[in-house]
C-alpha cells in the first residue's frame, strides 16, 4: 500500500512536467494526390546558391510565398497544399538554374538566375528575360506598398534595384527599374566614384525618402544616401562580421533586420543607426549580441510588429519590433531544426515551422507545418513575462494613407486607455522626421465603465519646414515630394502586447490628387448672346487666319488657315474678354467638389492652337525682375520630347530668386508669368474671336501637383484691321484733298483763256449733239 501510495505521489509530480505544452505540433500537408496522377516538372529546375533556406512572403498578399532551398517552391495558399519545385522554361536558356536573390514587385515574382534578372508573372504565368541589365547581377532590391488605388503606392511597388553583391563600390555597376523590372536602365549615385570598399547593397528607403547604398570596407559597413540632408555625411558604421542578408520588414517604417549565421542586427531608421539584437530573460539581458550567446541562425522571419528566430541548437527565440525594443527571449527547447525548415509568420502571433517533405510516388512535395501560437507560449510563467500594462491603443489612422500637400496640416486622434495603477507612455515617432514634423498633446477624456482613465491624444502633423523649429540644415528640400510613416506605440512594451499592435498611418508629403484648379467665368460669351450654346455643341467650329497662329509656337505666320473643332462639353461658354482692356483669368482652387481660396501663385498661359495675337502688360524690369525670367521659348527648347506644353513647377525659376544667376540680358522683354507678386496682365491684338488656353501653376512652392486645365476666351470689339497701313491712308487722302483745292481754284482760272473758250465751245456743241440724237430716239418710240 505504501508502495503504491509513493507510485502515486510520483506520478502527480511528474504529469506537470509530462504535459507541458510543447512550442507546436506537426501536421503533414498533403493534397492533389488522390488518383496518383504523375505530373511533370517542365524546364530547367531551380535550387538556390546558399547553404541555409530563406522564406519569402509577398508583403500584400499574405498567401503567397516563396520557398528558397535545394528546391524552390512557389505557393498561393500558404504551402495548404502539395506543391511542384519551382522551374523556369528551358527557352530562357539561363545556363545554370542557380537563384542568388528573389523579390515581389507587385503581381509579379523576380528571380536573380544565372546572374541574370528574370519576371515571372504569376497570375499570368509566364515568363520574360529583363532589358537593360549589361553586366552580371546577383541581387535585387525593392519594396511593395499595400495601399491599393493609390499612384504614389504603386510608384513604390515598381521600383526594384539589381546589383552585384561584393562589387567595387566605385566601379559597381547598378541598375533601375520603375517597371517591376522589365526594363532597367544605368543608376550611379553622387560622388560613387569617389567611395572605396565594396558594395553590400542598395536599398529604396520610402520611409526616409532615400536611395541607401550600404558600403562595406574592413569589416564595417556603414550607409550613404542620396539626397539632402543625409547626403553630407554616412551612417554611423556598424559591424560587418560574415556577408550579411538584408530584409526589409513591410510597412514602411525603416525598420531593418540584418542577419548571417552568428550575427543579428536591426535599425528602426533606414540604416542610419544599426544596433546588435539582444538575448534576454525576463527584464535582464543574458547576452548583448547573438555571436556572445553562441548561437547558429539559421532562419529569420518578420512581419510588422514581430521578429522570429531560428536556430541549428533546435531553439526559437522571438520579439518584437516596437518602437523601443531590440531584444529576444527564448522559448523552450524543442526538436524542430532541421536543413530544410524555415519560419513563416501567418497572423499576428501565429508563427509556423516549414519543411517540405519529398514523395517517392509524386514529383510534388509535401510539407511539414509546425504552427506556433505565440501568446499561449508567453503565458508561460517560466518566461517571466509582464502582463500588458495598456488595454486598448486605437486611432482611426491605423493602417491608412493620407497625403500633406504643400502648406496643408493633418490633424489626427488615437485612444489609449491603460490597466488600472499603471501609467505607460505613448510615443508618437515619424520615420521621416527631415520632411515631416509633428504636435502630440494628449489629456484626459472620462472613465470606462470599470473606472479607467480614457486617455486622448491628438497629433497635430505638417511639413517640417513650416514648423520653424528645425535647422535648415537638418529639413529636405521642400520641392521634393516625400514620404514617411508615422507610428504611435507604447515605450518600453511589454512583449505580452501581442495583441496591441502599434497603429501606422503612411503619410505621402505631396500631391494631393483630390486637388484641381478652375477659371472663374462669371461673365460668358454665351450670357451676352455673342454665341450660342446650342451651336457650340452642335459639332461647331471656327476658323483661324494664316498669319495669326503659329503651329509650332515660335511666333511664324502659317502658310494656310486653320478650322478648330470647338469641345464644348470640355471648354463650356468661353469667358467674353473685351480686347482693349488688359486681362487676366481669375484661378480657383478646389478639392474635393469644394472651393477651397483664389489662387495667388504663379501661373503661365500658353494658347493651345499657336495663337500669337496677344502679349504681356509688363516687360522683365517692368517686373522687377533681378535675372532674366523664362519664357515659353527658352522652355521649349529644353523640353526635349515633353512637347510645347512642358513649362511646370518642376522647370520654373522665378527672376525674383536672388539664387538665379541669370543676367539681365534683355529687360524689354514681355514678362510672361502671371499672377504672384507682379500685376502682370494679357493684352490682346486687334482681333476678335476665340482663343482657347493652356494654364500651368509653376510656382513650386504653391502645391506638388502639377496643377493645370484648359479653358476658353472669347474676345470681342475689334475693328476689322485695314486693308492698307494707316500711314498709307493718310498720305492718300492728304493728297486727294489738296489736289481738289488746288482744281476748285485752277478750272475757273483756265474757262477765261483761248484754250478755256474753246473748251467750253467743244462741251457745248457735244451738248447739242447729244440732244438731238435723244430727240430722234424718242420720235421713233
Amino acid at each position: 500500500m505504501l508502495l503504491l501510495m509513493l507510485v502515486a505521489a510520483t506520478t502527480l509530480r511528474l504529469c506537470p512536467l509530462a504535459r507541458a505544452q510543447p512550442l507546436c505540433r506537426i501536421r503533414t500537408v498533403r493534397t492533389g494526390k488522390v488518383f496518383h496522377v504523375r505530373e511533370q516538372i517542365q524546364g530547367d529546375h531551380l535550387y538556390f546558391s546558399s547553404g541555409t533556406t530563406r522564406l519569402m512572403k509577398h508583403p500584400c498578399k499574405k498567401n503567397i510565398a516563396l520557398y528558397l532551398g535545394r528546391q524552390v517552391f512557389l505557393t498561393k495558399n500558404s504551402f495548404e497544399s502539395s506543391v511542384l519545385p519551382f522551374s523556369i522554361p528551358t527557352s530562357m536558356q539561363v545556363g545554370i538554374p542557380e537563384v542568388t536573390s528573389a523579390h515581389f514587385a507587385g503581381s509579379v515574382l523576380l528571380l536573380v538566375v544565372n546572374r541574370k534578372v528574370y519576371v515571372y508573372d504569376y497570375e499570368a504565368n509566364s515568363w520574360n528575360a529583363s532589358t537593360g541589365v549589361e553586366h552580371p547581377v546577383s541581387h535585387i532590391s525593392g519594396d511593395n506598398c499595400c495601399y491599393s488605388g493609390n499612384s504614389f503606392c504603386m510608384d513604390i511597388s515598381n521600383s526594384v534595384f539589381a546589383y552585384l553583391r561584393g562589387d567595387q563600390i566605385s566601379q559597381a555597376n547598378i541598375y533601375f527599374s520603375n517597371t517591376r523590372g522589365y526594363r532597367f536602365q544605368k543608376y550611379s549615385q553622387e560622388r560613387q566614384a569617389e567611395l572605396v570598399g565594396s558594395l553590400g547593397g542598395i536599398f529604396y528607403f520610402y520611409s526616409l525618402s532615400q536611395v541607401g547604398l550600404l558600403l562595406v570596407d574592413q569589416r564595417k559597413a556603414m550607409f550613404g544616401y542620396s539626397d539632402h540632408p543625409l547626403n553630407r555625411s554616412f551612417g554611423l558604421p556598424f559591424d560587418y562580421n560574415g556577408t550579411l542578408d538584408i530584409l526589409i520588414a513591410p510597412g514602411q517604417k525603416g525598420i531593418l533586420i540584418f542577419w548571417f549565421e552568428k550575427s543579428l542586427l536591426i535599425s528602426r531608421n533606414a540604416g542610419q543607426l544599426v544596433n546588435p539584437v539582444h538575448v534576454r530573460e525576463g527584464q535582464h539581458i543574458l547576452y548583448s549580441s547573438i555571436s556572445e550567446a553562441n548561437i547558429t541562425i539559421h532562419s529569420v522571419a518578420a512581419n510588422e510588429n514581430e521578429l522570429a528566430v531560428l536556430t541549428q541548437e533546435n531553439n526559437l527565440y522571438y520579439g518584437s519590433l516596437g518602437i523601443l525594443s531590440s531584444s529576444l527571449i527564448k522559448f523552450a527547447d524543442q526538436n524542430i531544426w532541421s536543413e530544410e525548415a524555415v519560419l513563416m509568420f501567418t497572423d499576428v502571433g501565429m508563427l509556423e515551422i516549414l519543411s517540405p517533405l519529398p514523395d517517392s510516388t509524386s514529383p510534388a512535395f509535401d510539407f511539414q507545418k509546425c504552427p506556433v501560437n505565440i501568446q499561449a507560449i508567453l503565458m508561460d510563467p517560466q518566461l517571466q513575462v509582464d502582463v500588458c500594462k495598456v488595454e486598448l491603443l486605437q486611432g482611426e489612422f491605423e493602417n491608412k494613407m493620407y497625403t500633406i500637400d504643400m502648406n496643408s496640416e493633418l490633424e489626427l486622434t488615437a485612444l489609449m486607455i491603460p490597466r488600472p495603477s499603471t501609467s505607460p507612455v505613448p510615443l508618437v515617432m515619424v520615420s521621416n522626421p527631415h520632411s515631416l514634423g509633428l504636435q502630440a498633446v494628449i489629456y484626459e477624456d472620462g472613465y470606462t465603465y470599470d473606472g479607467n482613465t480614457k486617455h486622448r491624444l491628438n497629433i497635430s502633423l505638417r511639413q517640417q519646414q513650416h514648423w520653424g523649429r528645425a535647422d535648415p540644415n537638418f529639413t529636405s528640400s521642400i520641392k521634393r515630394p516625400t514620404i514617411s510613416t508615422i507610428t504611435l506605440d507604447i515605450a518600453n512594451k511589454e512583449i505580452s502586447c501581442l495583441d496591441l499592435k502599434p497603429l501606422t498611418a503612411l503619410i505621402s508629403v505631396g500631391c494631393d490628387l483630390e486637388k484641381k484648379i478652375v477659371i472663374q467665368n462669371e461673365i460668358s460669351a454665351c450670357y451676352n448672346g455673342i454665341l450660342d450654346p446650342v451651336a457650340l455643341q452642335d459639332n461647331y467650329s471656327y476658323v483661324i487666319e494664316r498669319e495669326a497662329y503659329d503651329p509650332s509656337f515660335r511666333g511664324q505666320k502659317a502658310t494656310e488657315d486653320l478650322e478648330v473643332p470647338y469641345h464644348y462639353e470640355k471648354l463650356g461658354c468661353p469667358i467674353l474678354v473685351y480686347y482693349d482692356t488688359p486681362w487676366k483669368p481669375v484661378v480657383e482652387l478646389w478639392r474635393e467638389g469644394k472651393f477651397q481660396e483664389v489662387v495667388k501663385a504663379e501661373y503661365v498661359l500658353l494658347e493651345v492652337n499657336g495663337l500669337f495675337t496677344y502679349t504681356y502688360s509688363l516687360t522683365a524690369d517692368m517686373a522687377l525682375c533681378s535675372s532674366q525670367p523664362q519664357n515659353w521659348t527658352t522652355i521649349a527648347k529644353t523640353a526635349g520630347d515633353k512637347g510645347p506644353f512642358a513649362w511646370d513647377r518642376e522647370n520654373y525659376v522665378s527672376c525674383h530668386d536672388p539664387n538665379n544667376n541669370a543676367p539681365l540680358r534683355w529687360p524689354k522683354v514681355p514678362y510672361q508669368i502671371l499672377g504672384g507678386p507682379t500685376e502682370n496682365k494679357v493684352v490682346f491684338d486687334q482681333r476678335n474671336g476665340i482663343y482657347i488656353f493652356f494654364i500651368s501653376i509653376v510656382d513650386p512652392y504653391y502645391s506638388y501637383c502639377h496643377l493645370e486645365t484648359t479653358f476658353s476666351v472669347y474676345v470681342y470689339g475689334a475693328f476689322p484691321l485695314p486693308i492698307f497701313p494707316p500711314e498709307i491712308t493718310i498720305v492718300l487722302l492728304t493728297g486727294a484733298t489738296l489736289l481738289s483745292v488746288w482744281l476748285a481754284y485752277l478750272i475757273p482760272e483756265l474757262l477765261h483763256t483761248e484754250r478755256g473758250l474753246r473748251v467750253k465751245g467743244f462741251w457745248a456743241r457735244l451738248r447739242r449733239r447729244c440732244g438731238k440724237s435723244c430727240a430722234c430716239v424718242w420720235a421713233r418710240c
